[in-house]
């Protein structure tokens, strides 16, 4: 009797709309055994005459109405079943939420196959994973501290949701290392999750979150415990991580597409400072790594704690809506914040380094110990990179652009000539187009400018610049003038004697939603930096911003911000999608959409010649339906034929739509 044919249903590595759905595929006999569910094959494309490569999701007996005949899946590219079932619910899930497709998720999900990774990995003894255990040995875990006891790791092993407010101070780890105390929190909770035998993800911002939150995890947890999957690795190593925490529970650490790690029994998933624009994913489908572990929260059932040491509005409206419960540290740990005018002090090199007069009295105090005060450095944070990164007309005061391209001009470094900050030209000839002067002056100073004049300001006191062009990790506790951009900031040992924020009037003039809550991090991040009792002083900004920030306000912030939000109807009290493309074909998707589902449209506005916007709000309840629509409207817009350039028959060019749901700079 002939044995029944097994059908492998494979999702495609494609970006292309219309092929995001599973085709079938029959499983020939020499590779019976070899195709089981998450391994790689190469499978034909019957339509294209090519083939493409793709990932088994399941296997299934043939469908009894189906009378035809499959194709057989062609080979298989790897033995390692690399897509695990969450994972691919987590990805279907959110291409659907968001009008995407999956394999743009699983792109991000599963790192590209490195061989000679993957034959060291399957010739290692299954049993080499770590074993979780009660009595780990060295380095010993401890309980998180500053919390109700044990109240924390509770919550947690019975699958939580927690909105968590941190300790915001810094901590000596015992090797020495300073880190926030953020981080120690976070190391402990993901400890003894992997060591009740489940995995933890942990996803932050940045490297700087990474090397900290490494460090406390390497005093708390066994070196093999832990997985560190970021961009900053090669592609090897990523591989190799990958694989790890495919073999057993694991504390996943990373940037924000480690949301999608795998894990056999997933027991914490942590998004540190949810707030932060680095945690919004670039490439479609758009996904935050926020809405990411909120939906794999959802689908396994684990604990998920969203921390930051600023609430962010999106946080405070799951808090409001009890899907987050609020929990706070044992005892409030504030900086104490100065608010000051921006008066010049009386010294002519502090009046050009910008710092007021009482700025002025805290950095002399903090670098020579004057008044009683340990000496020890001083962190000064500005705006912008660079030397001088924006002229003006020195007549009019139009902004200097390029004669090439428009481009801004600025100055790298001290004595150079104007240059674009877009195409690099030199702007040797430049006369302004609105009244031809041709002299330039300096609208903003940037970290470089503001570092040579604070040296003139505090002769024979060592300046260390830290910004993208010079990253700088940590200072020691010697007297210095740290000057960084915002996010820059170096840990000084023992944190540092004052904390200086210049710029904060340039930082509120940005036109984005976010302003304030941005604000609000940077300035919150930077004096969590100062020794306990040391000063962190606020220069040129006043109004409720800056008095929420002095008073240590930062969840009321957060809640008034969602009030005013509900009132304007911006996100998160709704939801957005904005609808990109050339204006026939963002017509097509707004007609499709039942104007039931939606609040209102906003446009079609012109972006360029031949693109526009739409801008879709709706209710949250409706956003399956709105999302389903759209992404039909896209899939027709992709396969309709359109006129072929002369003798190009079957020319079928590029979708002219881009969708983006959830889009945190759409307004």
């Amino acid at each position: 009797m002939e044995a029944a044919m097994t059908v492998a249903r494979v999702v495609l590595d494609s970006p292309l709309p219309q092929l995001d759905h599973l085709f079938d595929y029959s499983v020939p006999d020499e590779l019976a055994g070899q195709v089981l569910p998450g391994v790689r094959v190469r499978v034909p494309l019957r339509s294209a005459g090519r083939v493409a490569d793709g990932y088994v999701v399941e296997l299934a007996e043939p469908d009894a109405a189906f009378s035809g005949s499959l194709s057989p899946i062609e080979a298989v590219v790897s033995p390692v079943p690399v897509l695990t079932d969450a994972v691919w619910r987590l990805a279907r899930r959110l291409a659907d939420r968001s009008a995407g497709t999956a394999s743009d998720i699983l792109r991000l999900a599963v790192p590209p196959r490195m061989v000679r990774v993957e034959k060291a990995w399957l010739s290692q003894a299954a049993d080499t994973a770590p074993v979780p255990r009660d009595d780990a040995g060295e380095p010993a875990a401890f309980p998180v501290r500053g919390y109700t006891a044990g109240a924390l790791e509770a919550a947690v092993a019975a699958g939580e949701r927690l909105a968590l407010r941190p300790i915001r101070r810094l901590s000596r780890l015992p090797d020495g290392t300073w880190v926030g105390e953020w981080a120690i929190t976070l190391a402990s909770i993901a400890t003894a999750t992997w060591r009740r035998g489940a995995t933890a993800i942990l996803a932050v911002p940045d490297h700087r979150d990474l090397e900290q939150l490494a460090a406390a995890l390497a005093a708390i947890a066994p070196g093999d415990a832990v997985v560190r999957a970021d961009a900053s690795q090669s592609n090897p190593d990523r591989y190799k991580g990958f694989l790890a925490a495919l073999s057993g529970p694991r504390i996943v650490i990373g940037n924000r597409s480690v949301v999608y790690a795998p894990a056999a029994e997933l027991g914490l998933v942590v998004v540190w400072e949810d707030s932060d624009p680095l945690l919004a994913e670039p490439l479609s489908p758009y996904v935050h790594a926020r809405d990411a572990a909120l939906v794999r929260q959802e689908l396994e059932g684990c604990a998920l704690v969203l921390s930051g040491l600023v609430r962010s509005v999106e946080a405070q409206r799951l808090v409001e809506l009890g899907w987050l419960r609020d929990v706070g540290p044992e005892r409030a740990y504030s900086p104490k914040v100065v608010l000051t005018a921006n008066q010049s002090a009386s010294e002519p090199a502090a009046r050009a380094a910008r710092i007021p007069s009482s700025a002025w009295r805290a950095a002399r105090e903090a670098l020579s110990g004057e008044s009683g005060r340990e000496r020890g450095p001083v962190l000064v944070q500005v705006a912008r990179p660079g030397y001088l990164p924006v002229l003006s007309c020195a007549h009019c005061g139009q902004a200097a652009r390029c004669a090439k391209c428009s481009g801004p001009l600025g100055v790298r470094r001290a004595g150079a000539t104007p240059s674009c900050g877009w195409c690099g030209a030199l702007a040797t000839e430049w006369s302004c187009t609105r009244c031809e002067h041709t002299k330039l002056r300096m609208v903003t100073p940037g970290s470089g400018r503001t570092a040579e004049e604070l040296g003139r300001a505090f002769p024979g006191t060592r300046v260390v610049l830290a910004d993208g062009d010079h990253p700088v990790l940590r200072v020691g506790s010697a007297p210095a003038l740290v000057v960084a951009t915002r996010g820059a900031e170096p840990i000084a040992d023992g944190g540092y004697q004052a904390v200086l924020l210049l710029d904060g009037e340039r930082m509120l003039a940005r036109e984005t939603l976010h302003v304030a809550e941005d604000c609000l991090r940077w300035w919150t991040s930077a004096s969590v930096l100062a020794s306990p009792g040391a000063p962190t002083l606020l220069v040129g900004v006043s109004g409720d911003l800056a008095r929420d920030f002095a008073t240590d306000r930062l969840v009321d912030f957060a809640r008034e911000e969602l009030t005013d939000r509900r009132q304007l109807r911006f996100p998160p009290a709704v939801r957005l999608a904005s609808v990109t493309g050339a204006e026939s074909a963002v017509s097509g998707v707004l007609d499709a959409v039942d104007p039931g589902l939606l609040i209102d449209v906003l446009g079609p506005a012109e972006v360029d010649e031949k693109t526009v916007r739409a801008i879709l709000r709706f209710e949250y309840a409706r956003g399956a339906e709105v999302a389903a629509t759209v992404r039909a409207a896209v899939v027709r817009n992709a396969t309709q034929r359109r006129k072929a350039p002369g003798g190009r028959p079957g020319y079928r060019p590029a979708p002219t739509l881009r969708v983006r749901f959830d889009d945190p700079e759409i307004l």
